[in-house]
């Protein structure tokens, strides 16, 4: 386990350690242990993700990104060929599955970082977690 003390990161460096799951102490261990299940600590660092509650934080821009994409594809596809509701049915049902599955980890990775940052619950008496 390191221990040695990193540079304090930005908010940049942080949503994109986040969207890519990981770290945001160190930037090299995952964040995950399972789909959508954080680790007890990084591998790396040793940093402690058990404190972090994340809640349905990443759900709800998931859920608006996702339905703005397919509302507007299965418009757009209506007025443009008039398909029957059944081609409706096969054409986004699997995109919908499909963009949650992609988006929901970035999204809790990006919720963990920052949550790291401006209330860290490694230590009760350090805010920001560095």
């Amino acid at each position: 386990m390191n221990t040695t003390v990193t540079q304090e990161r930005t908010v940049t460096n942080l949503i994109a350690l986040g969207l890519r799951c990981r770290c945001p102490r160190c930037g090299e261990g995952k964040i995950f242990e399972r789909y959508l299940t954080f680790a007890e600590t990084c591998p790396k660092c040793g940093l402690g993700f058990a404190g972090h509650d994340v809640g349905d934080g990443p759900v709800v821009p998931a859920m608006l990104l996702i339905g703005t994409i397919v509302v507007a594809a299965a418009i757009y596809v209506e007025f443009t060929f008039e398909p029957p509701i059944w081609v409706h049915a096969i054409l986004w049902t699997p995109l919908v599955f499909g963009l949650v599955l992609a988006m929901l980890p970035p999204l809790k990775g990006l919720s963990l970082a920052l949550q790291h940052r401006y209330r860290s619950t490694e230590e009760p008496g350090q805010l920001g977690g560095t």
